[in-house]
């Protein structure tokens, strides 16, 4: 493609060094949508004629066919997916192959196929979340009424039910939802059209190019439109954050499986054994999602590092933003995918879970409301239940059979009526709190 210029043969090492069609073959079906959407152009500007347009449209549509088919021959010596592809049209068509690339750079070419394939891999990852929420919404719905222990500092802090605590990942999963759809929106632009830097003599019409590709509109800065990768970088930040909210359900999931808690039991086709220890049942799916975020990051970070010292306009630098984007993508994919099915068939331990919830220390703070309540300062309220925390530790009385009174006098025997946590979590009723009636109105505003 630039043998005017040379008078060697490109060294087979700087071509294993420089290919990248072993990877980037996957854009292959955006790279023809916009070869025949910028041909379709040529013709509005005479660069074509109409006979030519379709030579060109039959011959990319049968190279589509061929690689869907698994019979395409990729030679690496044409380094990328472009060239693959525009190399073959030509060999297939003859001399209106050799046209197609006029008024274009693969600088806008490839700035068009990574857009394109973010746009559609974002409406694939959102499908994917949207399972997974299901998925969660269904136990959650199933254990709405299950009383368990919230935990800060992995201390028991206050009565939840196992609803409420599924469905604080559905909030998350709602924020990833949003991220993606912002990110969307803002990569959906065309830069086809903006050339190597500097636009083309040759003027297509930008707009009808964007408008047949699903693009809302067209890059207003040609420098900017090849260099730029933010939307790369902002869609592997999503999916990294995505992933560290699966690594923390993740998290909650190995506690609740393991014998101190005890919480939940996951199906056994979404555990493993023990290659020595027959008595195993390991929640392998949520380690493995624990380590495939470290993954994630580890792709934002790596495209993050590529760009952050580039001077304008493209740099061969920017070859490296598509392993990481296609690594991130199949394995968030297979994550979401395999969390959904593995949560649809997670059983949770009631019993376990009432008998957790059971420890009246969860519903000490109820207590300094009952005070406060009495007009008791919350401050004073605060100190003078954990004075009856701290007797009820040292004489190793549960809190709700200590004499209250005897620890003050602001307590009355009216002061027990707090400990049932029916009523407790009757009376966290405000919205986003974790009452059964605000649990079950949430799982159906969802639904």
């Amino acid at each position: 493609m630039w043998k005017g210029r040379f008078a060697q043969e490109t060294a087979e090492l700087v071509q294993q060094f420089g290919e990248s069609v072993s990877y980037d073959w996957r854009l292959y079906k955006h790279d023809i949508a916009g070869s025949i959407a910028h041909a379709r152009a040529q013709v509005k500007a005479g660069i074509l004629s109409q006979g030519e347009f379709d030579e060109i449209e039959s011959g990319l549509r049968g190279i589509e066919k061929d690689i869907d088919a698994g019979k395409f021959e990729f030679r690496t010596s044409l380094e990328d997916i472009h060239m693959n592809v525009e190399a073959e049209l030509t060999r297939r068509i003859g001399a209106a192959g050799a046209k197609l690339h006029t008024a274009r750079s693969r600088n806008d070419q490839v700035a068009t196929d990574t857009r394109l394939y973010c746009r559609a891999e974002i409406d694939v990852l959102a499908a994917g979340i949207g399972d997974l929420q299901d998925a969660l919404l269904d136990r959650a719905d199933r254990y709405a009424a299950t009383v368990l222990p919230a935990y800060t500092h992995l201390q028991r802090g206050q009565p939840v039910t196992v609803g409420h605590h599924l469905l604080a990942y559905v909030e998350m999963l709602d924020r990833d939802l949003g991220r993606l759809a912002d990110c969307r929106r803002r990569l959906n632009v065309s830069p086809l059209g903006s050339g190597a830097l500097a636009g083309s003599t040759i003027n297509l019409d930008r707009g009808a190019i964007a408008k047949e590709l699903g693009f809302d509109g067209v890059t207003r800065n040609s420098m900017d439109a090849v260099a730029d990768r933010d939307y790369i970088a902002e869609f592997l930040f999503a999916m990294a954050l995505c992933g560290v909210h699966l690594s923390r359900l993740s998290e909650d999931l190995i506690l609740w499986c393991s014998a101190e808690f005890g919480f939940v039991s996951l199906s056994d086709a979404h555990t493993t054994g023990s290659s020595l220890m027959p008595q195993k049942k390991n929640p392998d799916v949520c380690e493995i999602t624990r380590g495939k975020t470290g993954r994630l990051l580890g792709n934002l970070v790596s495209l993050l590092t590529a760009v952050k010292g580039l001077p304008l306009t493209y740099n061969r630098d920017l070859q490296e933003d598509k392993e990481p984007l296609f690594d991130s993508i199949d394995t968030l994919k297979l994550t979401l995918a395999v969390n959904a099915e593995m949560i649809a068939a997670m059983e949770v331990r009631e019993d376990r879970c009432r008998a957790a919830a059971g420890d009246p220390m969860l519903l000490a703070t109820d207590l300094a409301d009952w005070l406060v309540r009495a007009d008791i300062p919350f401050r004073q309220a605060h100190e003078l239940v954990g004075k009856a925390v701290a007797e009820a530790v040292r004489t190793g009385t549960p809190l709700d059979q200590l004499d209250l009174p005897s620890v003050d006098p602001a307590f009355t025997a009216a002061a027990s009526e707090v400990f049932s946590l029916e009523k407790a979590l009757a009376a966290r009723s405000n919205p986003g709190a974790p009452s059964i009636d605000n649990v079950r109105a949430e799982i159906a505003r969802r639904r």
